[in-house]
């Protein structure tokens, strides 16, 4: 969609006409408050704040919702027998085709295959790109709550993990990950998928797999962020436009902004005083007991 003024304008005027309904505990609520608007706000200009701050916010609801929807306001029978969503694949299909190949690997797709899609964990109404929410901790927070919306929740895991297996029990997230130092720290500072995907090369055209692992085969090895060549540096920070760029010496400079990733946050400079230092001291030592035994031979000559 364009965004001159009288584009912008049209599209709010449209979406203006679905929030006239869709607000408040409409079916598109959902908890998340996503068209929480004052029931007595002005209905000719209505804007949802979430939507319009998600990857989708300059679009019409027609756009993705047509078929019976289109007419307005809605006849019952149209809706039930010929109401139509556009799929994701319709706009992003060179990344769907991508993204496909490695959902149909994924845990998700062989246990729920015909009951996972694209919106059982990306809400196209709310769902923003990192550079959009232009936090690395909002990008996290966000993220996370899409696995924890079920894995956190008797309610949702019954509701997919049911389907799998009827008496399959939700298991308790902070139990099997009690092996995690500060779990809840770490919670926040890097995402589920970090650590239960495969890793993702500098140069891979997505920043993230969509291949969920088991817990079997989840990274475990802490090395691979707690390290120079962080394994964040392709992922969780890819979005962060710096080629490298090592500030005052910072290896992975962009980690200090935001965390502070024991043995990814290293200076250089500060390695080489530290050498120095280490082999001043050693050489120090190394002169001085060299010169006591000089000493004591030449007393006894």
């Amino acid at each position: 969609m364009g965004t001159d003024p009288e584009t912008v304008a049209q599209v709010r005027a449209w979406n203006a006409e679905c929030l006239q309904c869709h607000v408040g505990d409409s079916l598109h609520e959902q908890g998340k408050g996503l068209f929480n608007l004052p029931k007595a706000a002005n209905k000719s200009d209505r804007i949802s704040p979430k939507f319009t701050a998600s990857n989708h916010g300059n679009m019409a609801c027609k756009t993705c919702h047509v078929g019976a929807f289109l007419s307005y306001p809605h006849v019952a029978e149209e809706i039930s027998k010929k109401a139509e969503t556009l799929g994701c694949n319709e706009c992003h299909a060179q990344e769907s085709f991508r993204v496909e190949a490695q959902v149909a690997k994924s845990v998700h797709s062989k246990n729920l295959k015909d009951n996972f899609t694209c919106s059982t964990c990306h809400d196209p109404h709310v769902v923003a790109s990192a550079k959009k929410l232009g936090s690395v901790h909002k990008l996290v927070a966000q993220d996370n709550a899409m696995c924890m919306e079920c894995h956190n929740s008797d309610k949702k895991f019954a509701e997919f993990g049911g389907k799998v297996l009827p008496d399959k029990k939700r298991p308790d997230i902070d139990k099997i990950h009690e092996w995690l130092p500060n779990t809840q720290r770490h919670w926040q500072a890097a995402r589920c998928i970090d650590c239960h995907t495969p890793p993702v090369k500098a140069n891979a055209s997505l920043s993230v797999s969509h291949e969920i692992l088991n817990k079997d085969k989840a990274q475990k090895n802490c090395s691979t962020c707690h390290a120079q060549d962080s394994a964040l540096r392709t992922g969780l920070y890819r979005h962060i436009k710096e080629t490298e760029a090592k500030e005052m010496g910072f290896a992975n400079a962009a980690f200090l902004r935001n965390s502070y990733v024991v043995g990814a946050t290293r200076n250089i400079y500060l390695d080489l005083l530290g050498l120095i230092m280490v082999g001043g001291t050693i050489g120090g030592v190394s002169l001085h007991g060299l010169l006591r035994i000089l000493a004591a031979r030449r007393r006894k000559s």
